[in-house]
């Protein structure tokens, strides 16, 4: 129950970044488009992350974590091309909508925790 939870804040987030960030296109502003970002994002974060953080350990250790900001925006970039309907601009676009989405994310679980 709470993952379902997390993915319709998840959705919630997905949809006020796309509205306000011009980079980011949700179909028509379509809420079953947001919903399916959030659930695809979920499980790229889910199981791809750990697996290209133990692969760039390295390089993260050298950034002092910043590439995985990096990471985020691939990863996003990839859920960009799996979800028809949502379209990211580039990767600085992803960028900033993985930091965006981090900050909105956690706004929305503090207020209705």
């Amino acid at each position: 129950m709470k993952f379902i939870f997390k993915i319709l804040l998840s959705a919630i987030a997905v949809l006020i970044i796309g509205y306000f960030l011009p980079g980011v296109e949700i179909e028509s502003n379509n809420v079953v488009t947001a919903l399916w970002v959030a659930l695809i994002l979920g499980l790229l974060f889910t199981f791809l992350k750990p697996i290209l953080v133990v692969l760039t350990l390295p390089v993260t250790i050298i950034t002092l974590g910043l590439f995985l900001l990096v990471i985020n925006a691939l990863i996003i970039m990839l859920a960009s091309r799996l979800v028809d309907g949502f379209h990211v601009d580039g990767f600085w676009w992803a960028l900033l909508f993985s930091i965006l989405l981090s900050i909105v994310e956690s706004f929305l679980y503090k207020i209705l925790d």
